[in-house]
Parts: structure tokens; sequence; C-alpha cells
């Protein structure tokens, strides 16, 4: 558990705990959903802040409950913004190095062994029926066969008689099963951006239940604060 103090007041969606249950989530992914976990702690901590401004709020003697709603919307906003900062700087991120990440696993593959033998097996895969095609490929696949892999998927499809689009799919599962610490690093990361995309929204709903009131009945406040403020103004006469 993270040393984030669980609230009754904020929504267990934006615990920063819910990091640690992505599938793929270990002690070899985790360096790569720090700036995620801090995104969710200071969104967590930062609702828990303006509930307790709130609370102090109230009790100022010299404050109505306007004025400390307010002074509590003042408190919100900053806290707001840097919560939103914090979620798009940890986007920003894991977009970059997914999009590294795809790029690794999409690259093309190059050739093992004999040019000769290469040529050997894609025109033996070439001969196979697409079933017979399909599962000569699948066994490959399973069996680790870098020879057959490379010399089929490293080439032209047609050489083989394997579809471009099939051909791109075996390729992304060839570098899959070679690098499956990038692999696993990508799907922890795609989670996570994932995790992001349904609940930072969250914050907002969250800040205003905070605050006490939706924003346009806060800039209704401000607006009549001001109206007010103005009338005690001294203007210069002419």
């Amino acid at each position: 558990m993270s040393d984030t103090e669980i609230s009754t007041k904020v929504t267990p969606a934006l615990h920063p705990d819910n990091i640690k249950e992505i599938d793929g989530y270990d002690e070899d992914t985790a360096p790569y959903l720090g700036q995620v976990a801090t995104a969710f702690s200071e969104a967590y901590e930062g609702i828990k802040a303006v509930w307790h401004a709130k609370e102090k709020g109230a009790t100022n003697p010299t404050w109505n409950e306007a004025q400390a709603m307010i002074h509590t919307d003042d408190f919100a906003q900053k806290k707001l913004t840097r919560i939103t900062k914090h979620f798009d700087s940890a986007m920003a991120n894991l977009n970059k190095g997914i999009e590294a990440m795809e790029q690794q696993l999409a690259s093309p593959i190059q050739h093992s062994g004999s040019s000769a033998i290469a040529a050997e097996i894609r025109a033996h895969v070439k001969t196979l029926s697409t079933e017979d095609r399909h599962k000569f490929l699948d066994e490959a696949q399973k069996a680790g066969d870098h020879t057959t892999l490379s010399a089929v998927l490293a080439a032209p499809g047609y050489l083989s008689g394997v579809s471009e689009t099939e051909r791109q799919v075996r390729t992304r599962l060839y570098h899959e099963a070679s690098s499956p610490a990038v692999a696993k690093k990508l799907k922890a990361m795609k989670a996570a951006r994932s995790m992001i995309e349904e609940r930072a929204g969250l914050v907002f709903t969250q800040i205003e239940k905070a605050v006490g009131a939706p924003a346009h009945k806060v800039k209704a406040l401000r607006e009549a604060k001001s109206q007010a403020e103005a009338a005690f103004i001294l203007k210069d006469a002419l």
C-alpha cells in the first residue's frame, strides 16, 4: 500500500494504489508507471486538501458562507491546476514511451542464417494450404524457431504466400516473444494510459463536490462580491 491515507470523501477510483492492480504491474514495470502513480496521488491528496480547506473556512468567524466558498474555490483552482499538469505530463510521457516501444515491436525482422535455406523455407511455406501454413507458422512461433520465422517474415509476403496483414501480425508476435520485457512494459503502460483516460475526469466533479457548489454558482458569487465592493471605491471628483 502507498502512504496515501484513505478518505471517505474522495472516490476510491483516484487512489494511487489502483496502479498496483494494473495487469502487468510488478517491480520491473513499476518505474515506468511512477509518474502515473504520482499524478493520482496529487489528485487524491489535492481533493482531500480542498475538503480540509472548506472545513477550516467554515470556522472563520469573519467569513459568511459565500465568502468561505469563494476562498475555498480559490484554493481548489490552484490545486486543480497542479493536478491537471501532473496528469498531462504523465500522459505525454506515456504516449512517448508507448510509441517508442510500438515501433520497436513493429520493426522489420533481419534475416537469420543462410539465405539459401531461407529461400527454401519460403518456397516450402508457399506450397502449403492456408490452413497448413497457419499451423506451420504457429508451431514455429511456439517453438521459438527463429530461422523459420525470420525466413518468412523478413521477406515480402508474396515470396511465401503470406498476406501482408498476417506478416505484420506475426512480426509483432515474433518481437514480443523475443523481447518479453518490452512487451510487458508496453502492456502495463497502455493500461496505465487507459486508467488516466477513464478516471482523470473525475477530478473535476470531485473538486466541485469538495467546494460545495457548481462553478456557475461560485462565479455568480464572485460577480456579486465584485459589484458590492465597487460601491465602496472612491472616485475622483471632476
